[in-house]
């Protein structure tokens, strides 16, 4: 069952503990069927325990018009969009596809480990990802004051700054990390 705060309904927020965060477009008797930032349209059980209510629905009365299926699609990836939850796919440096990572230990006895290099930079670009929601959330918190959001931002810098040699393996230097300093020449 849905979160104990919120009773859901079309346009509720939802989040699912595999498939992220979503947002409600169609219920039935026994189905939410819910758009996921990252996974798309999945239908649900209503008997489900692990989704969680973020945000209700918006109360719509009984004699309202049909919903139109697309145009709310349409308005989902919009709202996503905005929210810098869907951006554009990025994209690993030719010169990386299909290559190999091996981690090997200095003692020659043990095994080294292998990773497909796109696994890798999945890894990583989640890992920006995550920190850029982490600055939006700094930003937009409402109980921290100016001094702590301006703290809390130059520690983000700082993770962005250590993340900088994997710049490497980006295709677009748009995409890449940037710390302290490449902020300061970006000024």
């Amino acid at each position: 069952m849905l979160g104990e705060l919120y009773e859901p309904g079309i346009g509720a927020r939802v989040k699912h503990p595999v498939l992220g965060m979503g947002v409600v477009y169609d219920m039935d008797a026994h189905t939410y069927h819910i758009f996921f930032r990252e996974h798309g349209e999945k239908p649900i059980a209503r008997s489900f325990e692990g989704l969680q209510t973020l945000a209700p629905g918006p109360d719509l009365a009984v004699d309202a018009p049909e919903l139109d299926l697309d145009a709310v699609k349409e308005a989902l990836r919009q709202v996503l969009d905005e929210a810098n939850a869907l951006e554009r796919p990025v994209e690993l440096a030719r010169r990386w596809e299909g290559g190999m990572l091996e981690m090997r230990p200095k003692d020659a006895g043990l095994k080294s480990k292998e990773v497909p290099i796109e696994a890798f930079f999945h890894k990583i670009v989640m890992m920006r990802d995550r920190l850029r929601v982490l600055e939006q959330k700094v930003n937009a918190h409402p109980r921290l004051s100016d001094q702590d959001k301006v703290d809390m931002q130059q520690y983000v810098t700082r993770c962005y700054g250590s993340m900088t040699t994997f710049n490497i393996l980006f295709e677009d230097k748009e995409d890449q990390f940037v710390g302290e300093k490449g902020k300061a020449d970006q000024d």
